[in-house]
C-alpha cells in the first residue's frame, strides 16, 4: 500500500465562520488554531499550510473564566530601558477587542514563516459585519 503524500497545488482551502460570542477564549482558539494548522483533515502534513481560512465575529463578547478580565496581562516592550509596557485584558478588550482571539490563536500556532503564513488565513472583527461573504464561509460551531 503506498503512503499518499499531498502536494502544495492539490491543497484546497474551505471558509469558515465563527460567532464567538459567549464562547470561552481557550476552548474556541484551539479549534481555530487546529482548523488553520489544517489538523482536521486526512491529508494533514506539518510542513505545509494545509490549513482552511476562519472568520470569527463579535470579538469583543469573547468569555474568559475566573479573573482573567483583571488579572491576565499582555507584555510588550519599546526595546529602550524601562520600555516594559503591560495591558490587562479588560483594557485590551476596550481598545482592540480583536486581539484578544489573535494573541491566543498566535500562541497555540508554530513559531516559524509557516505559523505566520497561518496566522494570516484568521480574521477576526470585534462586530458581527465582516467583508466575507462573497466566499460564502460555512458557519463552525464550537461547543
Amino acid at each position: 500500500m503506498k503512503t499518499y503524500n499531498v502536494k502544495a497545488s492539490e491543497i484546497e482551502r474551505d471558509w469558515w465562520i465563527v460567532d464567538a460570542s459567549g464562547k470561552t477564549l481557550g476552548r474556541l482558539a484551539t479549534t481555530i488554531a487546529q482548523i488553520l494548522r489544517g489538523k482536521h483533515k486526512p491529508t494533514f502534513v506539518p510542513h505545509l499550510d494545509s490549513g482552511d481560512f476562519i472568520v470569527v465575529t463579535n470579538a469583543k463578547k469573547i468569555r474568559v473564566s475566573g479573573n482573567k478580565e483583571e488579572q491576565k496581562t499582555y507584555f510588550r516592550h519599546s526595546g529602550y530601558p524601562g520600555g516594559a509596557r503591560f495591558t490587562t485584558l479588560s483594557q485590551l478588550r476596550e481598545a482592540h477587542p480583536e486581539r484578544i482571539i489573535e494573541f491566543a490563536v498566535k500562541g497555540m500556532l508554530p513559531h516559524n514563516r509557516l505559523g505566520r503564513a497561518q496566522l494570516k488565513k484568521m480574521k477576526v472583527y470585534a462586530g458581527e459585519a465582516h467583508p466575507h461573504e462573497a466566499q460564502q464561509p460555512k458557519p463552525l460551531e464550537i461547543g
